[in-house]
């Protein structure tokens, strides 16, 4: 029986998704274990989605989890693009919780290899417009 066209693609999409939700929940532990609150966890408006927003002490973190082979994978993952995207969610979330505009607030990555801790890059870009 011939395979259908795109069944490959689609298997491939949720496996991915399953990786990213895993990776996901790997790193809301990591922050945990060093300290941190996890505030949301995948933050979804209108402008997009941060995978994890969390709180210590006078900091705010808006974290993009990427789960690559390498580190500089992950890293060149998260582009412009979804920097400005991470950007506008973050702007959101202040305008809805008063709040947050009195924290320090910063873009982290968490970077999630195989049979590797958790790497956390912390400031790891600024806000684009």
């Amino acid at each position: 029986m011939a395979r259908q066209a795109g069944h490959g693609d689609t298997e491939k999409r949720r496996r991915a998704h399953a990786l990213g939700l895993s990776a996901e929940n790997l790193a809301a532990w990591y922050l945990r274990l060093t300290g941190w609150r996890i505030l949301k966890h995948r933050y979804k408006t209108r402008a997009g989605e941060i995978d994890l927003i969390a709180k210590r002490r006078k900091t705010v973190a808006f974290v993009e989890v990427k789960a690559r082979r390498t580190r500089q994978a992950a890293l060149e993952a998260v582009t412009p693009a979804s920097q400005r995207r991470i950007t506008r969610a973050a702007k959101i979330f202040v305008s809805q919780h008063a709040r947050a505009g009195f924290y320090t607030l910063r873009f982290d990555i968490i970077v999630i290899r195989p049979w590797a801790l958790p790497e956390r890059i912390v400031n790891a870009f600024e806000a684009r417009d």
